[in-house]
């Protein structure tokens, strides 16, 4: 039967706190009174995740599924597949690594009832270190004037989204997103609440400060134009700056003669706009690299194999699901 709540969760590496999650998320959905399923997309771990999955999915067949890539093709590939393969309702993202409770779920569920088709969260105090606190803050700003995507705490994963806008998300075909600006974009009721937000439960962290760069650089130029036409305004400001300059130079000569001393300042002023030109020149490099890696139309995904029940079908693990898989690293 079509459950009312899908929970997609993506799992990489995460076998020293899957017990943790176990014991938390199913006793939070069962306390809801609705039906539910939940979909684990394992990222190609390459610990013993799958194995750890597949046990669970033995215990709790009625309400799991697991999805399994052949290799690492990111957070977010994970949770378009979980969007993919899921039936609910309501669809609910949550993180493995506890720093949202499960707990949580029951007041997004709540809100979506009220009639909203998109349910963000704001962490009430981030157990985050501080550099990543401020800097996400920091890049939430920039990232509202650019894209006008309004998402208070965009790096906290735990929302909500109705079926109409997992519809939507699942008719988009790219290679590089977002997912919570991508479903804002679709959404015609959005809200945010607040939630909780603890340490987390066992290992660390799969992203690191190049993975969050790289990503707030997916955020920006798959949501906005707004970075070239800044570059295109202040490179004719630039030339407008240079050309008076360059006239101010002259008229020194002419009439103060040749000045040995001003030679670096012409030095910094040049290095400043090379600087301002490879930067730019690598912004357009983001844009036609995307564009590259659209065009070139290749799967965002491969998926290995579903561990699922059908209705009137014995359980069924593929032979060597249980072994550690070892999968090939997608940037």
């Amino acid at each position: 039967m079509k459950p009312e709540i899908s929970v997609v969760i993506p799992i990489y590496n995460e076998q020293a706190g899957l017990q943790a999650l176990f014991d938390r998320l199913y006793p939070a959905l069962d306390k809801l009174g609705a039906s539910y399923e939940i979909v684990f997309v394992n990222d190609g771990s390459r610990d013993n995740s799958v194995s750890i999955l597949a046990e669970q999915f033995r215990q709790r067949p009625d309400v799991t599924r697991v999805v399994l890539f052949n290799g690492n093709y990111g957070q977010h590939m994970a949770i378009l597949a979980g969007f993919e393969a899921s039936r609910g309702d309501i669809m609910i993202t949550l993180d493995a690594d506890l720093q949202n409770p499960p707990e949580e779920i029951g007041n997004l569920v709540a809100k979506m009832r009220e009639g909203y088709d998109y349910v963000g969260s704001i962490r009430r105090k981030r157990q985050d270190s501080a550099w990543r606190t401020y800097a996400s803050k920091a890049m939430n700003r920039v990232r509202e004037k650019i894209t006008n995507i309004k998402i208070t705490d965009q790096g906290n994963m735990l929302r909500a989204y109705g079926r109409n806008v997992i519809d939507l998300v699942n008719q988009c075909g790219e290679v590089n997103t977002f997912v919570p600006a991508l479903a804002y974009r679709f959404s015609r009721k959005p809200t945010e609440i607040i939630v909780e937000h603890e340490e987390r439960a066992a290992g660390e962290s799969k992203y690191s400060l190049y993975s969050l760069i790289r990503l707030n650089f997916d955020l920006v130029t798959g949501f906005s134009l707004v970075p070239l036409q800044f570059f295109s305004m202040f490179g004719m400001l630039l030339s407008i700056a240079s050309g008076l300059l360059v006239l101010v130079l002259l008229v020194r000569r002419l009439f103060l003669g040749a000045e040995a001393e001003g030679l670096f300042t012409l030095f910094a002023i040049a290095f400043f706009f090379m600087g301002t030109i490879l930067f730019g020149i690598g912004l357009l490099g983001e844009y036609i690299g995307r564009i590259f890696q659209q065009v070139r139309a290749r799967p965002r995904y491969v998926v290995q194999t579903i561990l699922e029940q059908k209705p009137g079908q014995a359980l069924d693990v593929p032979a060597g699901v249980e072994k550690r898989t070892v999968g090939r690293s997608h940037e």
